[in-house]
């Protein structure tokens, strides 16, 4: 299944996090290579949705000069990757209501995989799931992650009746595929959290381990 069999994708950029292991501040604005680590993965997520969003708290004029719209968590307090997933939810039934799904990425990881919509859609429509993540080294990474539009309604009341937080704690509640991606030559999904894993994700970008 390709994004316009399912009636195109919207991508949101989680970047609602108080990434307190880098020290606070926004992750995806420190440098890597020259570039901030977000204008890396844009390359890499633009050309695989029809539009946009990214999901962020505070000031939206600090993301002024990427041109993307900037919507915050609709459920206050820093709730956690579900809040943001719930949050492109919502702006794609406003903005985009052909859409089907929204695809989710973290904005921390700058060589993520340039197919991950493709595989997730192919892995959702293979096994009949109702959504999909990503898998890597017998790890899941859910915030890489495949989100039926119709679901919203659902995930609202999980998390504002229930309380519900963990993201694995409501894709239990329904079919989840998983799309597998290699290791080689390093996890395509490595994350900056820390002040090392920048350096880290530095040394493997001079080394030419990943397209910039």
């Amino acid at each position: 299944m390709t994004a316009n069999d399912a009636g195109g994708v919207v991508g949101l950029l989680l970047a609602g996090g108080l990434s307190r292991r880098m020290g606070g501040g926004d992750k995806t604005l420190r440098l890597l290579g020259g570039r901030t680590i977000l204008d890396h993965i844009l390359d890499r997520v633009r050309p695989q949705v029809e539009l946009l969003v990214l999901n962020a708290n505070g000031d939206p004029d600090r993301f002024a000069g990427t041109g993307l719209p900037v919507a915050p968590d609709v459920v206050p307090d820093y709730a956690g990757p579900l809040a943001g997933v719930l949050t492109g939810l919502d702006w794609a039934a406003e903005h985009a209501p052909e859409a089907r799904w929204v695809a989710s990425f973290a904005t921390d990881a700058p060589f993520q995989p340039t197919d991950l919509v493709e595989r997730l859609l192919d892995a959702v429509e293979r096994e009949g799931a109702d959504m999909a993540c990503a898998r890597s080294d017998g790890r899941e990474h859910p915030v890489f992650g495949l989100w039926p539009v119709h679901l919203r309604h659902d995930l609202r009341r999980a998390m504002l009746e229930e309380q519900v937080r963990k993201v694995d704690v409501w894709t239990a509640r329904y079919r989840l595929a998983i799309a597998d991606f290699d290791c080689d030559p390093i996890d395509p999904f490595f994350n900056t959290n820390r002040p090392d894993d920048l350096a880290e994700a530095e040394r493997l970008l001079a080394g030419g381990a990943f397209e910039s």
